[in-house]
């Protein structure tokens, strides 16, 4: 069961992309030092897994992969996909509060765009105009939800076919 009816999940997209485009066109929040457009090209590499997250990135056209890099045995790993992620879709939210290591890798699928935005210039710039804060973090935690409840699912199914694949299911 689903957090969100599919009608409310684009209306939270809708009311994210509307709060990050009146944040943009303001004058105090300056294209090049707060925020920047980036063009990417197919299998381009726009985040790499263990880079120091810095900012929020808002996909305005193409395609991107989220993907993770998993150990299987000693000498063998993947890179395993978790999700794509098309226009109106966000990533980088951590570096809202924290600059820490990224746990995931982001690359392109189909050439577009996006707008990056310097993490710690958007959380100060959200404290001083409080009602757009109230907006975009009402949207984040709406999304993180639906996020995380899709990973719980996508959790069970690979425990499921885990067990089954390898015969543990019947003793349990």
């Amino acid at each position: 069961m689903s957090f969100l009816s599919q009608e409310q999940e684009l209306n939270t997209v809708n009311i994210l992309n509307s709060t990050i485009n009146e944040i943009i066109k303001d004058p105090n929040f300056r294209e090049g030092t707060a925020w920047i457009r980036r063009q990417f090209i197919s299998n381009e590499i726009i985040i790499r897994q263990g880079d120091i997250s810095k900012s929020f990135f808002l996909i305005e056209e193409g395609v991107l992969r989220e993907s993770i890099h998993v150990d299987i045995e000693e000498r063998r790993n993947i890179q395993a996909g978790i999700s794509d992620l098309i226009k109106g879709d966000f990533f980088g939210e951590i570096s809202l509060f924290d600059s820490s290591e990224r746990i995931n890798s982001i690359t392109a699928v189909t050439n577009g765009s996006l707008i990056e935005i310097n993490g710690k210039t958007l959380c100060e710039y959200l404290d001083n105009h409080q009602n757009q804060g109230y907006l975009f973090f009402k949207q984040i935690v709406k999304t993180v939800i639906i996020r995380m409840t899709g990973g719980s699912h996508r959790i069970e199914s690979l425990m499921a076919w885990g067990l089954k694949a390898h015969g543990i299911s019947k003793y349990l």
